[in-house]
């Protein structure tokens, strides 16, 4: 009890945070429709989305070192709620990328901070406690981001000042925590090729992990309406992808603690595959198989970052896995910048089927680069502990370190 305490005010700003910037990319995509702007031009706000995430995550370790933690967290979520206040005063596409960069500033800036602040106080012996109950109110936020959007209006100055709301309520906790702001400490250097020198595999799954997740998160509403999804249905349909990805992590990192990880990968990536042909097959269904769909979707897309991110560990010293971390965010980022434009490319030449086609394309690649891995690559001396690894900041890999055993 006194862990949750002692870091109440950094989850309950977590918990808020989720709730106004986690809601933004269902409602940017609802309301871009409503005001018909094309699946391309959606595409692009979902990838301005990401490409302000890196920016982010490259500067928010030097600005907590300039201002310290508190300063820069309000700086961050005072970008968060710039770019979500200003949609309805211009209604461009082009515009709200640039608003969408600054959300994305604001995920990763803000998420750096309480990842910093939370390493600062946990002990080997708490880490575990703290990071589940992290993880647990970062879901639920999430989770409960996408059911609101079934109750907001698309394109309505209300809907975006409620986001907003949220992110404003997200400074106080923070911001008035009578526990002592921690020294900022050193920024992890930004390697992007050591993750393909310590894993060539892992570093592939991670990309292929961006990918599959952006293309989901940032265009899949527009699938859902394509298929006759009512608006109130798309926040329900992406909170059971996300419900299926976290049922997913028991279940999988027990699989990837006790067989060859190469091997899960390419199972996982093959249930993958399986998982775009029900979602395309689903679809032709009523909701009930749609909500199925996406969350055996879910199911088997979720745990590849993590499996790829324990896959790469198992070759790394203690000392190098920080930067490692922060080379395979690196990664990530990159599939996930690129990966919305082409997605919604498709759906607007092709069609909504279109989309889970390029997923599994991706995914076949992914089977056919991890078999010539298990043909040419070692297999580790042991394995690193699995663990759930959020795609929040470089310095996750400072929370989620893991010991040799």
């Amino acid at each position: 009890m006194s862990l949750l305490i002692s870091f109440a005010a950094l989850f309950v700003s977590v918990f808020l945070l989720q709730m106004g910037l986690g809601g933004v990319v269902p409602l940017d995509a609802l309301s871009g429709t409503e005001l018909g702007f094309s699946a391309e031009q959606i595409g692009a706000m979902g990838s301005a989305h990401f490409l302000g995430f890196f920016v982010g995550c490259w500067w928010a370790p030097r600005l907590m070192g300039s201002v310290g933690h508190s300063r820069a967290f309000a700086a961050f979520a005072a970008a968060g709620t710039t770019g979500i206040l200003a949609h309805m005063m211009w209604v461009d596409p082009w515009a709200w990328s640039a608003m969408r960069m600054l959300s994305g500033l604001a995920v990763a800036g803000c998420y750096t901070i309480i990842e910093a602040w939370l390493q600062s106080k946990v002990t080997n012996a708490t880490r575990g406690r703290a990071m589940a109950v992290y993880r647990m109110v970062d879901v639920t936020g999430n989770l409960g981001a996408q059911v609101m959007i079934a109750f907001l209006t698309p394109a309505a100055y209300v809907s975006y000042n409620l986001l907003a709301l949220f992110m404003c309520f997200a400074l106080f906790p923070l911001l008035l925590t009578r526990v002592e702001a921690p020294p900022a400490g050193a920024a992890p250097r930004l390697r992007p090729m050591m993750a393909w020198r310590k894993s060539p595999l892992g570093a592939v799954g991670v990309v292929v992990s961006g990918v599959t997740g952006a293309a989901f998160r940032m265009v899949g509403p527009l699938f859902g309406i394509a298929v006759g999804l009512e608006a109130d249905r798309i926040a329900l349909f992406l909170s059971a992808y996300v419900l299926g990805g976290a049922f997913a992590q028991f279940p999988m990192g027990w699989i990837a603690d006790k067989y060859d990880r190469r091997l899960v990968l390419i199972w996982i990536s093959a249930a993958s595959i399986l998982g775009c042909a029900g979602m395309v097959a689903g679809a032709q269904g009523n909701i009930v198989t749609i909500f199925l769909a996406a969350g055996f979707f879910g199911f088997t897309t979720f745990p590849i970052y993590s499996i790829s991110t324990a896959h790469a560990h198992d070759f790394a010293e203690q000392h190098e896995r920080v930067e490692l971390s922060a080379a395979q965010m690196f990664l990530y980022a990159v599939g996930a910048i690129a990966s919305p434009v082409i997605a919604s490319a498709l759906i607007g030449a092709f069609g909504p089927a279109s989309m889970f086609a390029f997923i599994a394309l991706a995914h076949v690649l992914l089977i056919v680069f991890g078999l010539v891995r298990m043909r040419v690559g070692r297999t580790p001396d042991h394995h690193t502990p699995y663990v759930y690894t959020p795609r929040t900041s470089f310095l996750i890999g400072r929370l989620l370190r893991r010991r040799d055993e």
